[in-house]
């Protein structure tokens, strides 16, 4: 299991992945602004580990204050929060982790802990949503693989793999469960343009498991499906409301459209801490744009002439119309999706 982010001896340490697949770079991230800058620039990306960050940098934040009381640790927490909660504003996985190390401070300042037990408890805290994550993408792979079919050519996106997640994948992770049950798979990796996670990550990570991959450029993907070449689609998920719209990386909604036009079973792969109920459908999501340089250079190289207008949202919303079944770690999500959502979230 490739771990993209960890704990390491009170700092938070995760695998660059601006420099994948060229070189394997781990940043050392010692203060919580350090951590919200990595999660601003790319360093560390993906709804779960993006979750997983925040929690670790409100750690790192409270570990390093000079607070030595509670009501001035109360005060700098805040700010690690508010820092953190500055980010990434689709990411619903990036709010649930921040209320919930709020949660885990209230919880022990209520109990009368000392700022030193207070650091302590959310350093567990964030530990346990590693922890845990890890263990929800191996149940999300688990429940996806048994509708992945023996031999089956699979279409994926961006990238939801190890690296989007403390270390299993979410979509990639359903493509791993159903190789480790025996299904011989193969996966067509869009580039996800302008950032190419698929081409630089996805395949990266494929080809590191030793499976079958193809890359192929975003507009290719009409003419596999065309041509039978895809038996179905898996991507992630950044936030799913509470009808099962759902944002995910630019490009996710035109494939949506073609896996219905051409009879295709199209599925998302996230776990429960990305269903977000207080969002009724896919317009009340925010949509990030992100720099106009992404789309303009490749590294130092300038694609575009000077003066061109540039836009680049980070994801889009895909209907729920078009999504055959959510994949979560409390099993698989079909419509009506206000139903089951609801009951995954609820754990029933």
């Amino acid at each position: 299991m490739l771990p993209a982010i960890e704990w390491r001896d009170g700092a938070v340490v995760m695998i660059d992945q601006r420099k994948l697949p060229s070189s394997e770079v781990w940043v050392t991230c010692t203060t919580a602004r350090e951590v919200a800058r990595a999660i601003t620039s790319m360093v560390i990306r993906g709804a779960p580990a993006i979750g997983v960050a925040a929690a670790m940098g409100i750690a790192l934040g409270a570990r390093r204050s000079a607070a030595t009381g509670t009501r001035q640790l109360a005060a700098e927490f805040q700010k690690a929060c508010d820092l953190m909660a500055g980010t990434r504003p689709t990411a619903v996985n990036l709010f649930w982790a921040i209320e919930r190390m709020k949660r885990t401070f209230a919880a022990a300042a209520l109990a009368g802990a000392s700022a030193g037990e207070i650091r302590a408890a959310l350093e567990r805290e964030a530990l346990a949503i590693h922890d845990e994550d890890v263990e929800h993408c191996r149940e999300i792979g688990r429940v996806g693989a048994s509708f992945v079919p023996d031999g089956a050519r699979i279409l994926t996106h961006c990238n939801a793999g190890a690296l989007a997640t403390a270390g299993y994948g979410s979509a990639l992770g359903v493509i791993r469960a159903a190789v480790e049950a025996g299904k011989r798979v193969s996966v067509v990796a869009d580039e996800t343009r302008p950032f190419l996670q698929g081409a630089r990550l996805t395949a990266w990570e494929l080809v590191r498991d030793g499976i079958d991959t193809t890359i192929i450029t975003d507009s290719m993907a009409a003419a596999m499906m065309q041509q039978r070449q895809v038996d179905l689609v898996i991507v992630g998920a950044d936030r799913i409301a509470a009808n099962g719209d759902f944002a995910n990386k630019i490009g996710t909604y035109g494939l949506a459209v073609l896996a219905r036009a051409h009879g295709i079973p199209f599925y998302s792969a996230a776990p429960v801490s990305t269903i977000d109920l207080g969002t009724p459908d896919g317009s009340g999501i925010p949509i990030e744009e992100r720099p106009a340089r992404e789309v303009t250079h490749v590294g130092p190289v300038r694609l575009t002439p000077a003066g061109a207008a540039i836009r680049n949202p980070a994801f889009d919303i895909t209907p729920h119309a078009l999504v055959a079944a959510i994949f979560t770690e409390r099993g698989a999500c079909e419509p009506p999706f206000e139903q089951s959502l609801r009951r995954a979230v609820a754990g029933r």
